[in-house]
């Protein structure tokens, strides 16, 4: 991976070109992880990165601050969507990319709508997924997660979805500590009128059996050029590797303008 200075915290990220003379035309994609993830979890992994750069575009994927291989912070003050908003935009500047398709998925999902609400000019099209109506109602994730990344080892978690927060960030070897700090300042909900201010064209892909993200449907109502992708008998973990939902952000891609 490669890093670079984002206002003074290192953010690693990758940048693979596509492949020549395929449709995407080499034009660039900025790939957004979810929260505990990294951009090898989410994306290279699950086969995003090399369906992507096969169909042709250029994709760009970094480790959020305090994940993966990024800078590690402790104050949640410095995991706001502004900041990391920010990380965002600045990598795009500092690659010379004056626009890009802008995928998220989870908490990147929400990294990326608040990227199109403040910097729609370098947003061609926003796709998000793993997140539907809780972007505006912040319904989702229970508390207790921070507590739960923050216990000894062995201790019981508040409930079942701090656990399994708790185990997925073991396993993807995180810093327990920046995610708790994380997990406290990263769920800024955008309101219906910051929503229907974003005219940028929107895939919105969400799994039918997804309990954390919310309706993809009602939140793409919301917005003025939205529409939504329902991934049959997918859940939060399993859809963003979908072969359905990497299809249908492919044909998106293709049709927007």
């Amino acid at each position: 991976m490669q890093s670079f200075d984002s206002d003074g915290v290192q953010i690693a990220y990758i940048d693979v070109p596509g492949k020549e003379g395929a449709p995407g035309n080499g034009e660039p994609i900025l790939l957004i992880h979810g929260f505990a993830s990294n951009h090898a979890v989410n994306w290279v992994n699950a086969l995003w990165v090399r369906f992507l750069t096969e169909a042709g575009y250029r994709v760009v994927a970094l480790d959020n601050r305090g994940h993966g291989q990024s800078e590690k912070l402790y104050d949640p003050a410095a995991y706001t969507s502004g900041e990391m908003v920010g990380d965002a935009v600045r990598l795009l500047r500092h690659l010379g990319i004056e626009r890009a398709d802008v995928m998220g998925y989870s908490m990147g999902a929400r990294i990326a709508a608040h990227m199109a609400l403040d910097y729609s000019a370098e947003v061609r099209s926003l796709l998000i997924g793993g997140l539907g109506f809780n972007l505006v109602d912040g319904r989702g994730l229970p508390q207790g997660i921070a507590e739960a990344l923050e216990a000894p080892p062995g201790a019981p978690a508040p409930n079942p979805t701090a656990a399994t927060f708790r185990l997925f960030a073991e396993q993807t070897k995180s810093d327990l500590r920046a995610l708790a700090a994380c997990i406290r300042a990263s769920r800024q909900t955008l309101s219906r009128a910051e929503l229907s201010a974003i005219d940028t064209p929107t895939l919105i892909s969400v799994g039918t059996l997804d309990t954390v993200a919310g309706s993809g449907p009602e939140l793409a109502k919301l917005m003025p050029n939205a529409r939504a992708l329902d991934l049959p008998n997918r859940d939060h973990s399993t859809a963003v590797g979908d072969r359905l939902h990497r299809q249908g952000v492919l044909e998106f891609l293709k049709e927007r303008p």
